[in-house]
């Protein structure tokens, strides 16, 4: 039995490879946001167990600074980046600046299933960083909603 050959130019063989290259390109596409968006509402969920750690009493509150460094080393030590002192500020910052959310009824406060959190947040991280810096909430709604919409 002999095995048909296509012509390596032919349209036949152009057509499954140019649709293989596209489905393999937005299988990578779509995974670089899910991550992004999955990284996003961890990095929002240890921001929100850090401020109700902080605020679990008056006397707690006062332990802010040591809790972020304590934890800075602590992370750092086991994942080697990514929790910096500067990026846990950060990380607790995003979680007041998007506290307002609604948090899908699938999600509970100790739940490991971060992804209906992560459908709340399209854009990357990068990009929250850079909406922290708007302190109206009203305008970083607007300048979040014209990032997805501008990409």
């Amino acid at each position: 039995m002999t095995n048909p050959t296509l012509a390596p130019q032919s349209d036949e063989y152009q057509q499954i490879h140019d649709g293989i290259i596209r489905l393999v390109d937005t299988a990578r596409t779509e995974t670089v946001r899910s991550i992004n968006a999955i990284m996003t509402a961890t990095y929002w969920e240890i921001g929100r167990r850090i401020v109700e750690f902080e605020q679990g009493g008056e006397a707690r509150a006062a332990y802010g600074t040591q809790l972020i460094e304590r934890l800075s080393v602590d992370l750092s030590q086991r994942y080697k980046r990514g929790f910096s002192t500067r990026n846990l500020w950060q990380i607790r910052t995003f979680y007041l600046c998007f506290q307002h959310i609604e948090i899908p009824q699938t999600l509970s406060a100790e739940s490991s299933n971060l992804i209906p959190l992560a459908k709340t947040f399209p854009l990357p991280w990068s990009a929250y960083v850079r909406l922290l810096s708007v302190k109206n909430p009203d305008a970083r709604t607007f300048y979040e909603k014209e990032t997805l919409r501008n990409g």
